[in-house]
């Protein structure tokens, strides 16, 4: 919880320093901090929504947070159409200060408070989080067994995270992130008014449309969470956005021989939207749910902390270099990403566990039996 705090802190910093702004120092500062705050929230908030829910709903919960992140961007999406770059850094002052208020009324994660041994408030969260006549003894024992064997190994270090026991947890976290970042999300959200305008398209209708559709695809994905499960979501998701980039990369070879314009217009179009449906489905949200179930309690802390810099580093890394490769080859880039979504399925149908219905502490004892 204290982590939230610390993250709103962050976000209306860089918010009002946005608002504010004499020159592009402020403006960089501004979005320093706001990048802080969004890559703490990215991995606390779906930890611990999979610290406090049941195993039987664990996904659709934790995939809601990505629904509400896709509503946040697609009403940004529609409003700065109409609104100052300025209005809209004020706006994005209002849900950070509703969550501050917010985190009064919400309990504190059970199994951390189990961790540091404040064993009724554990409880007594694990009631409140179940309700008042449900029966927690069971998860409770749990709970409690398996802390109890994590207090038995020495204080972790960061180091630690590559002990061979924690090995192939690590290997999926950021093999994943690695992965869905040079998809290619980042430089197609960022560019894509230039990409629309490339293919000859308008950049509102183009943009207005991916806020659009972004919204049902996030929606289904609560639902396809914990009925059909993480690997084959997050599989056919991938698939999904590899043949959403060949679209793009198709149309703009196109473009290249100077073939009609107007199918290249609507192949762009059609490819981002597949792209992104797809995205919201299954590649923007499931590896953040795996990421929150795989690493034990002990090194949750650094683990998260690492896949969180290769998410984001990953991500400034395709941001920066997406306009010099579109220059380069408008084509290739896309087919580039398409190749890399296409590894993702491979990658997840060999080394990514199914953590559907499990516990937590079921999943973790898995992964290290995994590696016996």
């Amino acid at each position: 919880m204290q982590t939230m705090w610390i993250v709103e802190v962050f976000c209306i910093t860089g918010w009002l320093a946005i608002f504010f702004a004499k020159g592009a120092w402020w403006l960089d500062f501004g979005r320093l901090f706001l990048g802080f705050g969004i890559a703490l929230q990215c991995y606390v908030v779906p930890v611990y929504i999979a610290e406090i829910t049941p195993k039987t709903i664990r996904g659709g919960c934790t995939a809601a947070n990505q629904l509400s992140v896709c509503c946040g961007l697609s009403l940004m999406f529609f409003i700065g159409n109409l609104l100052s770059w300025r209005t809209l850094a004020l706006i994005g002052t209002i849900p950070c200060l509703l969550q501050v208020v917010g985190l009064f009324f919400v309990p504190e994660s059970p199994r951390w408070l189990a961790k540091i041994g404040r064993e009724k408030e554990f409880e007594a969260s694990l009631q409140r989080l179940r309700g008042k006549n449900a029966n927690i003894s069971q998860e409770v024992a749990e709970i409690r067994d398996y802390t109890e064997m994590l207090q038995q190994i020495s204080e972790s270090k960061f180091l630690d995270l590559f002990d061979r026991k924690y090995a192939h947890a690590l290997i999926v976290g950021v093999g994943l992130m690695l992965l869905t970042q040079f998809g290619g999300t980042s430089g197609v959200s960022f560019y894509a008014s230039s990409i629309f305008a490339r293919a000859g398209s308008s950049a509102t209708v183009g943009t207005t449309a991916m806020a659009i559709i972004q919204i049902p695809s996030s929606a289904s994905s609560i639902f396809l969470m914990d009925t059909f499960g993480r690997r084959p979501l997050l599989m056919v998701a991938s698939a999904g956005a590899c043949l959403g980039s060949f679209l793009i990369g198709l149309a703009f070879l196109l473009q290249d021989f100077h073939q009609q314009q107007e199918l290249v217009t609507i192949l762009v179009l059609t490819g981002i939207l597949v792209y992104f449906s797809f995205f919201s489905m299954g590649m923007g949200n499931t590896p953040w749910i795996i990421m929150s179930e795989i690493f034990p309690i002990n090194i949750k802390g650094s683990a998260g902390s690492l896949v969180t810099l290769v998410n984001w580093f990953c991500s400034w890394i395709v941001s920066y270099a997406f306009n010099f490769l579109f220059e380069w080859s408008s084509a290739g880039v896309f087919f580039i990403f398409a190749g890399i979504c296409g590894s993702i399925v491979l990658f997840v149908a060999k080394l990514v566990p199914e953590t559907k219905g499990q516990t937590l502490e079921e999943i973790q004892e898995s992964m290290i039996h995994l590696l016996k």
